[in-house]
């Protein structure tokens, strides 16, 4: 493998690049108006990105303070009922308000209609108000929030959230509830637009990798989201009543809440990952400048997690008075549902063998996930080992696992995506060598921050205790060490992408040399994507052959087009 040879592009004669324009999807109307009643999925994506971002930071101050908290093992800053709901609203505000939605309302929205030839999403409308109901369910959380906060875990577990929380149940239910449809609408209209709306010679085995992800995403959406909808309405409902569901003096039963919610909260797990594993798949193969290893078999996995994913949420129930049967066979499920992962991380490795790697900014991302994503997976096969997880179930093992799977992969993944398709999104470039130095720092302090967490775990302390014993202190000092070089690094991006709006330098309509169809039109793209329908004659990942290949340079943005 080596820096200064990359292969140049396969000449694709069916379809020519366009002439630089300024009008595009940015100018083509101005005023407030044309953004809140916008029809273009392009204009929409950004209004996502913009209230992710809030949400992401907003997330942030509760991390940090939970991080403040555990410097110390007295519980010294925080009394233990306000820890609670630190610790309850870091959750919901990062799963449910910014990795669910993240890659597919941000990434997946401006990139699918484009990458398949479309000029938008089949539902324009469903999709502007998939935004609003999105808005509307956050503002209901974030008055709970202030309104006093709800103090149950981010998991809602009965009786917590019956019988004992004397919090905003019922309005963060709510919220969540309402923002449940916009996953849905989200979903359905991506799943319409990748079967009807393709062009010309896109089949489904010429579709990028990223559209195959969020194609699985989708069906997850659509077929999960209405079980957790329904999981906050019957709990809000027994809350509001006083009717048994949940709570056994009324005749309930609190583990069908853990089952309910599990059926669903498992398979999120995957609407988070999925778009970011499309992402990777992306950058391996156009930052090798080689058809990714095993196209069909990356593809069909994501089906395959799609479908297992909602086979095994009872692993979630290992230390309920679940059958034990019934666990062992959860258990072997959630072994298996290992292997459609694995495969993506053995061809994604088999791809990058022998293969002409440019180190940019966005493969840096792509390597980091594929590094974190693999220990949170290997990490998981303790957990779905019966004997293993009686022991670390409750602890901070658990903590370290979820954050390897969800920050490790889901937000590397988002943040290699934003700087692969900044050009196209904004029409300029960010700085090159800022973005590789918040890779890094990202990376070392993630490290930092959770793997004393494994260590802690193991030995036992136990998750969501605002005061701990004193020889647990020196991984939560590591913890918070971590932490605050990762919200540095995190930090690093949100500067340079404002500044590149205004001072970067112009982005060509194709920066990276890439043979994918976003890439053939100009950047920002018109509000249509494409002057003409284009015809797709050529391969999702069709580069040169090596005997084409000529060395143009160190860095993909030393490229001369061949």
């Amino acid at each position: 493998m080596t820096n200064d040879r990359v292969l140049s592009m396969k000449p694709i004669e069916s379809f020519e690049l366009p002439s630089p324009s300024k009008v595009n999807y940015l100018n083509a109307v101005y005023g407030l108006k044309s953004w809140l009643l916008t029809k273009d999925h392009k204009r929409i994506a950004l209004l996502y990105l913009a209230s992710i971002t809030f949400f992401f930071f907003l997330g942030g101050v509760y991390a940090l303070m939970i991080r403040l908290e555990l410097l110390t093992p007295q519980g010294d800053l925080l009394s233990s009922t306000t820890y609670n709901k630190v610790f309850t609203q870091h959750g919901i505000i990062m799963i449910f308000f910014f990795l669910i939605p993240s890659i597919p309302a941000t990434l997946g929205n401006f990139l699918i209609p484009m990458m398949i030839g479309a000029k938008d999403l089949a539902f324009p409308r469903i999709n502007l108000l998939s935004w609003y109901v999105y808005l509307a369910g956050g503002i209901i959380t974030i008055y709970a929030l202030l309104a006093g906060g709800v103090d149950t875990g981010w998991t809602f577990y009965t009786p917590f959230s019956t019988t004992f929380s004397n919090s905003y149940v019922v309005a963060t239910g709510l919220g969540i509830f309402i923002n449940g449809f916009s996953s849905i609408l989200t979903g359905l209209n991506f799943i319409v637009t990748i079967h009807t709306m393709r062009a010309p010679g896109m089949t489904w085995f010429r579709m990028p990798l990223f559209i195959w992800s969020h194609y699985a995403t989708s069906l997850i959406m659509v077929l999960g989201t209405p079980v957790i909808a329904i999981t906050v309405l019957l709990l809000a409902f027994e809350r509001v009543s006083g009717v048994g569901i949940f709570n056994p003096a009324l005749g309930g039963d609190p583990v069908l809440f853990q089952h309910m919610f599990w059926f669903y909260s498992h398979p999120a797990v995957y609407i988070m990952v999925l778009p970011s594993m499309g992402v990777v798949s992306e950058l391996i193969a156009n930052f090798s400048r080689k058809n990714i290893f095993g196209y069909s078999f990356v593809a069909f996995s994501s089906i395959a997690i799609a479908v297992f994913g909602f086979l095994v949420w009872g692993h979630h129930l290992f230390v309920t008075p679940q059958s034990v049967y019934a666990a062992m066979i959860f258990s072997f499920l959630s072994f298996a549902v290992a292997i459609p992962s694995a495969i993506k991380v053995f061809n994604w490795t088999a791809t990058l063998y022998k293969s002409s790697i440019s180190f940019d900014t966005p493969m840096l991302y792509a390597l980091g996930f594929i590094g974190l994503f693999t220990i949170g997976g290997m990490t998981g096969l303790f957990l779905a080992s019966l004997a293993v997880d009686v022991h670390v179930s409750d602890t901070y093992f658990v903590v370290a696992h979820f954050h390897y799977i969800m920050v490790g992969g889901a937000l590397m993944g988002y943040l290699g995506g934003l700087h692969y398709w900044w050009p196209k999104i904004t029409g300029r470039m960010y700085p090159e060598g800022w973005g590789r130095f918040s890779a890094l720092v990202i990376y070392v302090g993630f490290n930092l921050t959770f793997l004393p967490q494994f260590v802690a775990g193991y030995l036992g302390m136990p998750r969501r205790y605002h005061a701990y014993p004193p020889e647990f202190q020196v991984f939560n000092v590591l913890s918070t060490a971590g932490a605050s070089i990762l919200g540095f690094g995190m930090l690093i991006p949100a500067v340079y992408f404002v500044w590149s709006m205004r001072y970067g330098k112009h982005a060509e309509a194709n920066p990276w040399h890439l043979p994918g169809l976003e890439w053939r039109t100009q950047s920002p793209p018109p509000t249509e994507n494409f002057e003409v329908t284009p015809i797709v004659t050529w391969d999702a990942y069709e580069f040169a052959p090596p005997e084409e290949t000529e060395v143009v340079g160190k860095f993909r943005g030393d490229f001369e087009r061949a």
